[in-house]
Order: C-alpha cells, then structure tokens, then sequence
C-alpha cells in the first residue's frame, strides 16, 4: 500500500530588488550593513587577538635575549677584570673597568637625554599645523561664497 502522495508545492522564490517597494529596499539596506559592520568588528577583533598573541610571544623572547645578554655582558666585563689583573693589582683592574663603565654610561645618558628633549612635547606638530591649514583654508573658501 503506498502513502498517498501530496501535490508538490513549488518554494516561493525571491522577488527581484526591482520589484520590492522602497521600504523593504531600506530594510534589506539596514539589515545588510549591520551584518557587514559586524563581521568586519569580529574580523578586526580577531586579528588584532592574534597580533597581540604573536607580539606577546615575540616581547618574551626578546626580553629573555636581553637577559642572556646581561649576562654575555657581565662576562665580557668580569674577563676584562682578569686580564687587567694580569698586569695590575686585581682591585685596580676594578676600578679601571669600572670607571671606563660609568663614563660610557654617563655619555649615553646624555646622549638619550638630549634625544628626549628633541622630542618633547610628544604631540604630531606636523598634523596639527597641516589640520590648522586645512581648517583656514575651508574658512576663507567658505567666506568667500
């Protein structure tokens, strides 16, 4: 015995954006670039997540060679101490390398203070006098009609 069938009804299909009225146009609009802002947000959102992720890695291991460094450094420094003791009193051999140390310290503070000053205020200059341009410009134009 078979089921009895029923008249096959066809799907309705999607008006043509000609044939819809001016509201239904605005909605669909409305609609469509809520969804877009949306997707593009999450898009931003998640490689931003990802950036960060990778820029947070790569801060670990660079502050990890920093440290390594430190100590590459302090080698250097305690050799440069024992090969002065072949010559010198171990003491003085110190004080040697320990003032050559601090003169190279003082100059590049100096020099990175000097930098500091060059760049102070740390406001866009440039963009700020070209934004008052701009400004002034649209002023006298709009004076003028």
């Amino acid at each position: 015995m078979s089921a009895p069938q029923s008249p096959t009804v066809p799907a309705p299909r999607p008006a043509a954006p000609g044939e819809l009225p001016t509201s239904e146009l605005v909605k669909r609009l409305t609609e469509q670039v809520r969804t877009l802002v949306t997707d593009e947000v999450a898009l931003a959102k998640s490689e931003m997540t990802t950036k960060a992720k990778a820029m947070g890695v790569g801060a670990g291991l660079a502050g990890a060679g920093g440290v390594f460094a430190l100590g590459g450094g302090l080698a250097f420094i305690a050799a440069a101490i024992a090969a002065l003791a072949l010559v010198l009193p171990v003491w003085l051999a110190a004080v040697i390398v320990g003032v050559v140390l601090m003169v190279i310290a003082g100059v590049l503070a100096l020099l990175g203070r000097n930098r500091i000053r060059a760049g102070s205020p740390p406001v866009p200059k440039q963009a700020i006098d070209s934004t008052k341009r701009d400004v002034e410009t649209v002023k006298a134009e709009v004076s003028n009609r």
